[in-house]
């Protein structure tokens, strides 16, 4: 099964049913009247949030928001993991991407209409990220950026988003994104090195 819905099903177990009841409650607005009827655990509920596209592996964030707001750090917990996990085996581009997104969501604010025009996303598509979160501009940064890596696919790299970064004028997150980058290369590479460190002191020491 796919991880991430192995990950729901967990979630979903570890509630009770007035949790259900409140996530029922946080999701008026998201999910219309009689879909929520129909809910009778969170897995009903994670499941509606797929098919509207809510939820998926790489948007987590609403699930995130919603155990929050439960105050269920040991899920918290389940969700770091997993993708802790899924990001330890992405790809290097992968792995890249989700690094300067990191960066571009803690760093570009009001002015995530300018970028998200840059990145070539509808102002259709502009004003229903608004609508969606109208009082969370980090995620509507992140928004903007997963639609432009979809329409992209695996043209979309971390260069092609630095340029863009500098043709709105926001050469200082450009910077930013390219030290945390360095940043995690390195201690990618301090990992490697101890690890091989590791694997040499066994063989010695199997070998006395």
């Amino acid at each position: 099964m796919d991880p991430f819905l192995v990950l729901l099903h967990s979630v979903s177990a570890r509630l009770s049913s007035s949790e259900v009841t409140e996530l029922k409650f946080l999701c008026h607005g998201r999910v219309g009247k009689r879909k929520l009827e129909r809910v009778q655990s969170g897995l009903d509920l994670f499941s509606v949030l797929l098919e509207q596209n809510d939820l998926d592996r790489e948007h987590t964030e609403l699930l995130r928001d919603l155990l929050t707001s439960l105050k269920r750090h040991d899920l918290l917990q389940l969700l770091d993991d997993s993708e802790a996990g899924e990001s330890a085996g992405a790809s290097p581009r992968e792995a890249d991407l989700r690094v300067a997104f990191d960066v571009i969501c803690d760093n570009v604010g009001r002015d995530w209409r300018k970028l998200a025009r840059q990145l070539k996303v509808s102002e259709a598509k502009i004003d229903g990220i608004e609508e969606r979160y109208p009082r969370n501009l980090p995620e509507r940064v992140r928004e903007s950026l997963r639609i432009w890596k979809n329409m992209e696919k695996d043209n979309a790299t971390v260069d092609q988003l630095e340029r863009v970064l500098k043709a709105c004028s926001m050469k200082l997150v450009a910077d930013l994104v390219e030290e945390a980058l360095q940043t995690q290369r390195s201690q990618t590479r301090s990992e490697a090195v101890s690890l091989m460190t590791w694997d040499s002191d066994m063989s010695t020491s199997e070998a006395l």
